[in-house]
């Protein structure tokens, strides 16, 4: 294990804001289980899981277990591909606080960070016919871990502690999906933090499309770190870092398919970002500022999600409860806003497209729904699919391929 510092100067302190500011917004939360919503908690051994059934699809939903009118665990639902219905299959449990889900490259794995002080992620070995199996945790060495992703080749799991402001990096075993111990952790101490911000804050890591470079959005400092990841030795060499204007407060980084551009979710400063990426270097330049169409104030953009076909992208805005569309130009390299949707719920923390794309899903975080809409393939607008489906704080969602 290798747990080092981005940069000479020491870490700024901060305080866990994030979970402070997850518990003002339980206040009032209503507990509307899985359960509730067409069927009862379920063993591992009992719900329906990763299999196809009567032409359904599985849905993972990430929640809170330890705040209230949070979930018990990793929710487990179904969709119809053609309406966008969801129905209930109950829940996997013994993973705290499952805030974030991604899946393993060959879909046999589902892993969560266990998004509390004590941070850790969780390795899930998916089976066919609904017995999922809890392969253990490991450390990531930091607090509050928010965001967690795959590398390509499968065998490094990638994740960002947010109130310790650090990144760390577990080996995957190739056989099993199990984690092994932490090989790397880097925290992030310079630039110092902009206006209003207490420390760094690591909100999101990626890897690029090139598969050569690691990226990590730091909240707390304004800034994107580029590393580069040693294939062999599973350890992160910084290569650079961008920066965005004091009090951005940047969260979330979503390329476009063409691998040039990507764009950036600033949640405090209410805006979007278009960056230009050099996959030769790895370096990352962020373009001006631009509106989320939600007027003034801050409305906490969220995330952003970009087509396959590359031709649209949604911004989801979690203080105006919609969903912003832009249309993509100039390949990549501009957005041009064209409107924005009520996401029919409170506070939309996630969103996700169903594989073929034909459905948005958006996890109301507030109103502890999940919303569906159609995606027109021709001009990418949003259509609602009926009632909202009923899910204990849903903060993530996760339809596999």
């Amino acid at each position: 294990m290798n747990d080092r510092s981005s940069a000479p100067a020491p870490e700024p302190s901060g305080r866990l804001g994030r979970r402070g500011f997850l518990g003002a917004l339980a206040a009032g939360a209503t507990a509307a289980g899985l359960a509730t919503a067409g069927a009862a908690p379920a063993t591992a051994a009992e719900h329906g899981g990763h299999r196809k059934r009567d032409g359904l699809r599985p849905l993972f939903l990430g929640t809170y277990t330890s705040t209230a009118g949070g979930g018990s665990g990793i929710g487990l639902a179904a969709y119809d591909p053609e309406t966008g219905l969801i129905t209930g299959n109950g829940v996997l449990p013994g993973v705290a606080d499952p805030s974030y889900l991604t899946l393993s490259p060959d879909g046999r794995t589902l892993y969560a960070v266990d998004e509390n002080a004590d941070g850790a992620v969780t390795a899930v070995a998916l089976a066919a016919d609904g017995a999922h199996r809890v392969l253990g945790s490991r450390s990531t060495g930091g607090a509050g871990p928010c965001h967690l992703s795959v590398h390509p080749s499968g065998r490094w799991l990638l994740s960002a502690n947010y109130s310790s402001g650090s990144v760390a990096v577990h080996p995957v075993d190739p056989a099993t999906g199990a984690l092994g111990e932490r090989t790397d952790l880097v925290k992030h101490s310079a630039p110092p933090p902009g206006p209003g911000q207490d420390g760094p804050h690591a909100h999101q890591i990626v890897t690029a499309p090139d598969g050569g470079h690691v990226l990590a959005v730091d909240l707390g400092t304004d800034t994107v770190h580029t590393y580069r990841l040693d294939p062999s030795a599973g350890t992160l060499h910084q290569v650079s870092t961008a920066a965005l204007r004091p009090g951005a407060g940047p969260r979330h980084l979503t390329f476009h398919p063409g691998g040039r551009y990507a764009y950036l979710a600033n949640e405090v400063d209410n805006t979007g970002v278009v960056c230009r990426y050099d996959p030769a270097t790895g370096r990352l330049t962020p373009g001006a500022p631009q509106s989320t169409g939600t007027g003034p104030g801050t409305s906490y953009p969220a995330q952003f999600l970009v087509t396959p076909d590359g031709r649209y992208a949604y911004l989801a805005n979690r203080g105006h409860n919609s969903l912003t569309r832009y249309a993509v130009e100039d390949r990549g390299a501009r957005l041009r806003l064209l409107d924005t949707v009520p996401v029919g719920g409170d506070f939309p923390r996630h969103i996700a497209f169903s594989p073929d794309a034909r459905l948005l899903f958006a996890g109301n975080q507030r109103s502890n729904t999940v919303t569906v809409f159609r995606v027109d393939a021709g001009s990418g607008a949003l259509r609602p699919t009926g009632t909202p489906f009923a899910a204990p704080m849903p903060v993530c969602v996760l339809p596999p391929a």
